[in-house]
């Protein structure tokens, strides 16, 4: 790797690398690798990053914990590391709490310190890989939980200008696995900070029958502390999801595709064991997994890539495998998406950002 450094406004040095391998920044571990690399450990690192992009005509690609993307292919430009840490309590009442967290944050770990400090309603989003600035793009869910629930505001860098600005909750146009971040405003800031409004006193929501049938096996009583749900969630996770460190994988590769009411009567009709869960607009969510299960996609392996033999929504990659790069997984999802709407009707969705392409 080639090295050059840049100074930033409070004449601290930023390390911007040429060449870089980037296997080790994606869950996928794909083979990939960047023109230019640097790692943003606070906000005058993301302006400098910005301002040398801008300087250099180059484009800029943001990593986190690399854990919902898909490197197709060489990033050219500039790629950022998210690396910003920091927690900081803004306001607190009898009943809630603000907090700010650098978005270089583990989510993860994020969770745990809320749980520790007698902050909850983020117990149902346990064990979500990534980074806290990654969470409301995605607007990231899980048994019956969304982010957008506890979000109250996003401060991002504007890629066009540098200039600090403030996202609150309606300007995030917040939907299922959806934000404007992944709409109009993709790839157009750098989030540095995200604040959530948590609450003080428990309200456990139990509303996801996965998470019901669990605590009850557990034998827990009907209300069960956020922390056993915390830790409840976890569990099945991890007997559901395989660890990245062991078979690299980006978790959901598919989104559960929402449909009318009326389409997914008839495929029940058809399908008698269709997995599908009523939502309170009227729809009803599909489960992605099963619909991959019925088609025999599940176990598939081929070109270092494929579909996890446990888990059908899961895709992964083999590790040091030549054929494992982001073009063969996506061409694996391909042909898994033309199956599934030959067979169901159905669209789905691929939920990992694609980079690369």
């Amino acid at each position: 790797m080639r090295g050059t450094q840049i100074f930033c406004r409070a004449g601290s040095l930023l390390n911007i690398l040429r060449d870089v391998d980037l296997s080790t920044y994606n869950t996928l571990a794909l083979a990939a690798r960047a023109d230019y690399f640097c790692e943003l450990n606070n906000a005058a690192d993301a302006l400098q990053a910005i301002e040398f992009s801008r300087a250099k005509g180059l484009s800029l690609t943001l990593l986190g914990g690399g854990s919902n993307v898909v490197i197709a292919g060489p990033l050219a430009g500039l790629t950022a590391h998210m690396g910003i840490k920091g927690r900081e309590k803004i306001t607190e009442s009898d009943d809630s709490v603000e907090v700010k967290f650098g978005a270089g944050e583990n989510w993860h770990d994020t969770v745990n310190y809320c749980l520790d400090q007698g902050w909850y309603g983020l117990e149902n989003l346990s064990l979500i890989p990534g980074t806290v600035g990654a969470a409301p793009i995605q607007n990231i869910g899980a048994y019956g939980v969304e982010l957008e629930a506890y979000f109250v505001a996003l401060e991002a860098l504007a890629l066009d200008s540098g200039e600090l600005v403030r996202f609150n909750h309606a300007d995030c146009e917040f939907g299922y696995r959806d934000s404007i971040f992944k709409g109009a405003a993709k790839d157009r800031y750098v989030i540095t900070s995200v604040t959530l409004r948590l609450a003080k006193k428990p309200a456990p929501i139990l509303t996801y029958p996965a998470l019901q049938k669990a605590l009850q096996a557990e034998g827990i009583g009907a209300v069960p502390t956020p922390r056993q749900i915390a830790d409840t969630v976890c569990r099945i996770r991890r007997e559901k999801l395989p660890d990245p460190s062991t078979i690299p994988n980006a978790g959901s590769f598919f989104k559960n595709p929402l449909i009318a009411a009326a389409q997914a009567e008839q495929l029940r009709q058809q399908f008698p064991d269709l997995v599908a869960y009523p939502q309170p607009d009227g729809k009803v969510k599909l489960a992605a997994a099963w619909l991959i299960d019925q088609a025999g996609w599940k176990g598939v392996q081929r070109d270092g890539v494929g579909v996890h033999q446990h888990q059908a929504l899961v895709l992964v990659s083999e590790r040091q495998h030549v054929g494992a790069t982001g073009c063969a997984l996506l061409a694996l999802a391909s042909d898994i998406q033309a199956d599934i709407t030959k067979q169901f009707g159905i669209d789905l969705e691929i939920e990992p950002v694609l980079l690369g392409r």
